[in-house]
C-alpha cells in the first residue's frame, strides 16, 4: 500500500519575536502562508517493523534526525503500530532555507500515515503529534494562512491573501535557525505590525500587505549573509512590490501581480542564485481527508 501527500513550503508575511521564554524557545507572533512549491511524500507499507527514509536530496538526513522519521516514530509509539513504512521524500523545497521544508515533510508524513494505518486522527490530534516534532509542523498540517503564536504552534486560521506571484531566491548558503535566534538582540530588533498585516489580508489590500512585510530575524541574518541584502535590493530594483526574507532565512521572496514582471525578476536571478522559483500563493488549506 502507498499513500502520497504534497508537502507545501511556507513563507512568513510578518514575523515578530516578542521575548525569550523560560523553556529556551522564543515567543513569536507571525503570519504564515503556504505557497505552491512542494515536496512529495510517498509512504509505502513494509513487511518489516521499521522506519526507512529515502530522500532525493543527498544532504537530507535519512535517520532519526529527519523530521518525517520522528513523526512516524511518534505515531508508531502512540498508537502501538507494529508495521513498517518506507518514507520517500522527493525534494523540491531547498533545505535550511526558512521555508519549513522539513516541517512540511513531517506534516505530510503524519497525514499520510493517518490514512495508511486508518488511525482516524482528528486534525487536532495530528497537530499535537506535529508539535512534538517542531514548532512549524502544526501549521504545515493545516496549511493555508494563519496567525501563529506561542513558539509557532498556537494557530488562528485566517483568509488567504489576494492572489499574486511569489519569486523565491535562496543564495548558496544555509543558516542555522537556532544560531539566528541566539544572535538576536530584542532591544535593537525591528518589530513588524502583525495585527496591521492581518487587517490588510482581511481587507484583501495587496499593496498594504506588501508595505507591511516585516521580519524581526531579518537584520540578524543580513549581518551574517551579505547575499540576502543583495538579493533584496535586486528584487526591488527589478520591480517587486514587496520583498522580505522568510523565517530565519536565507531565502528571500518578492511579490508581484504581473506575470511579465515575475518573468523579469525570475530571469534576472537565475544566473545569480542556484535556487530560484516562481510560484503562486496557495489559496485555502490542504485537504485533510
Amino acid at each position: 500500500m502507498k499513500v502520497i501527500e504534497r508537502a507545501p513550503a511556507k513563507i512568513n508575511l510578518s514575523l515578530d519575536v516578542i521575548r525569550k521564554r523560560n523553556d529556551g524557545f522564543h515567543e513569536v507572533n507571525m503570519v504564515m502562508t503556504t505557497i505552491d512549491l512542494s515536496d512529495r511524500i510517498e509512504c509505502t507499507a513494509l513487511d518489516t517493523d521499521q522506519i526507512k527514509i529515502n530522500s532525493s536530496a543527498s544532504f537530507v538526513p535519512e535517520d532519526a534526525r529527519n523530521f518525517a522519521y520522528q513523526a512516524a516514530k511518534l505515531i508508531k509509539q502512540k498508537y502501538n503500530i507494529h508495521q513498517g513504512v518506507l518514507i520517500n521524500i522527493l525534494k523540491e523545497i531547498p533545505v535550511a532555507a526558512g521555508l519549513a521544508g522539513g516541517s512540511s515533510d513531517a506534516a505530510a508524513t503524519i497525514r499520510a500515515l493517518n490514512k495508511m494505518w486508518n488511525l482516524k486522527m482528528s486534525v487536532e490530534e495530528m497537530m499535537a503529534i506535529g508539535e512534538e516534532v517542531g514548532s512549524d509542523v502544526p501549521f504545515c498540517i493545516i496549511g493555508g494562512t494563519a496567525i501563529a503564536k506561542g513558539r509557532g504552534e498556537k494557530l488562528i486560521p485566517i483568509a488567504s491573501p489576494p492572489p499574486c506571484w511569489v519569486i523565491l531566491a535562496k543564495p548558496p548558503v544555509s543558516v542555522s535557525t537556532a544560531e539566528i535566534y541566539q544572535s538576536l538582540s530584542l532591544n535593537n530588533a525591528p518589530h513588524p505590525d502583525v495585527q496591521a498585516m492581518v487587517q490588510a489580508i482581511e481587507n484583501q489590500d495587496y499593496f498594504q500587505i506588501c508595505a507591511l512585510l516585516g521580519n524581526t530575524l531579518e537584520s540578524v541574518t543580513l549581518s551574517k549573509v551579505q547575499e540576502v541584502s543583495q538579493i533584496k535590493a535586486h528584487m526591488k530594483r527589478m520591480g517587486a512590490d514587496g520583498v522580505l526574507m522568510s523565517g530565519s532565512g536565507p531565502t528571500v521572496f518578492g511579490l508581484t501581480r504581473y506575470e511579465s514582471r515575475m518573468q523579469r525578476i525570475y530571469n534576472s536571478l537565475k544566473g545569480y542564485c542556484p535556487h530560484v522559483y516562481a510560484v503562486h500563493l496557495c489559496r485555502g488549506r490542504e485537504p485533510l481527508e
